[in-house]
């Protein structure tokens, strides 16, 4: 069975960095897209960066210039370097994959999620 296990959370203060790791375990065949999304208390989940297979990223507008989403295809493992963070960024964070198992399918999986908390 195919899983993402994300770390790397915690809290920081405001203009401080952290940066996220999620990482795919399992069998399968390869991995699409990896992306990052958070939901704040109240708010609706939303993307916050994505990267493709070949490298290629897309951002919010709220985190450009600030984070950066970077892969390691060899260990399948996504990363999320978070720099300036804002108390707005404040959310649970979670990891988004597309994952073709050994079956021919395209699955998409979502980790558990990992808190990031910034204090003003």
């Amino acid at each position: 069975q195919v899983q993402l296990v994300e770390s790397g959370g915690g809290l920081v203060q405001a203009g401080g960095s952290l940066r996220l790791s999620c990482a795919a375990s399992g069998s399968f065949f390869s991995i699409n897209a990896m992306g990052w999304y958070r939901q704040a208390p109240g708010k609706q989940r939303e993307l916050v960066a994505r990267i493709f297979s070949g490298g290629s990223t897309g951002y919010a507008d709220s985190v450009k210039g600030r984070f950066t989403i970077s892969r390691d295809n060899a260990k399948n493992t996504v990363y999320l370097q978070m720099n300036s963070l804002k108390p707005e960024d404040t959310a649970v964070y979670y990891c988004n994959a597309g994952v073709v198992t050994t079956t021919s399918y395209l699955v998409e999986l979502w980790g558990q999620g990992t808190l990031v908390t910034v204090s003003s």
